[in-house]
């Protein structure tokens, strides 16, 4: 490979890390080419899966502040930049790696925070963002319905006792008027 070309692959490959939100290293080694399209494909809407040069991506991660991969880059590796969801690239991974063991994930960078596998073994069997967002919208609406009937609770049972106050008057028939009042000291002394 030439100098310029050198030099080319590793600005490109500077720029996805600094464009990706996560990067999954892999190693590939006895994977076909039709099993590596069918990865590629599955990834597609979540992550770019490349096939990379192991000294060049070590300058270009270097470049790109990327320490995740020290000591990790040998043998055949590619690297899935993740521009979509990391949860979704994580299982699409996840999974392909489970129905072909050829594919071994290494470890990875998510928002600038190394990841060995068994972190994105984990990143792999959170629900999607989706998913998260409907249960936490879910779980708030309950919380508002609770507080909306506790709020109304002291109303509703305000208008309870006013209408059994109501109906009992309506029950015992118009009061009698009292009787007036007469002062016991209207002549005698009190001691």
């Amino acid at each position: 490979m030439a100098k310029a070309d050198k030099a080319a692959a590793i600005a490109e490959l500077t720029e996805k890390f600094r464009q990706s939100d996560a990067a999954v290293l892999t190693e590939y080694r006895g994977l076909t080419v039709a099993q590596l399209s069918q990865l590629r494909s599955s990834l597609r809407e979540h992550a770019t899966y490349v096939v990379v040069k192991n000294t060049l991506t070590m300058r270009a991660a270097a470049d790109a502040g990327v320490t995740a991969f020290d000591g990790q880059l040998q043998g055949p590796s590619a690297i899935a930049f993740v521009t979509g969801e990391p949860v979704e690239a994580a299982k699409g991974l996840r999974d392909f790696a489970k129905a072909n063991p050829l594919l071994v994930i290494k470890g990875g960078v998510l928002d600038g925070n190394t990841l060995t596998a068994a972190d994105i073994d984990k990143l792999a069997a959170l629900e999607s963002r989706e998913t998260l967002l409907s249960k936490f919208a879910g779980a708030m609406n309950a919380s508002l319905s609770g507080a909306a009937a506790l709020f109304q609770a002291p109303l509703s049972q305000t208008a309870r006792v006013v209408e059994a106050l109501r109906a009992k008057n309506e029950q015992e028939g118009p009061a009698a008027a009292p009787a007036p009042e007469t002062d016991v000291a209207e002549g005698g002394d009190e001691s």
